[in-house]
């Protein structure tokens, strides 16, 4: 009967194992970069049109609003600790 080297066989299977996964992940990054190409070529990216719109100055509604949301919190906090 042959002596078999059982760590030696649990390396060969390790290696082979690591071989295909990286080969596995080889194969996909390189299917997925010739899909973004193929889908890039055939749907190419629509431009946006930037509108040029000035903002409304809003400051002092903006303002009264921040305001009156911090006292509102700082009153329900003081509810809760009672």
């Amino acid at each position: 009967m042959e002596e078999v080297n059982l760590i030696a066989e649990s390396v060969k299977f390790m290696f082979l194992g690591m071989g295909v996964v990286f080969a596995f992940l080889i194969i996909m990054i390189l299917v997925l970069k010739a899909q973004g190409i193929i889908l890039t070529r055939f749907f190419p990216q629509e431009e946006k049109k930037v509108v040029n719109t000035t903002p409304i100055k809003n400051s002092t509604n903006t303002e009264t609003a921040k305001i009156a949301a911090i006292v509102a919190a700082v009153q329900h906090h003081k509810n809760l600790k009672g």
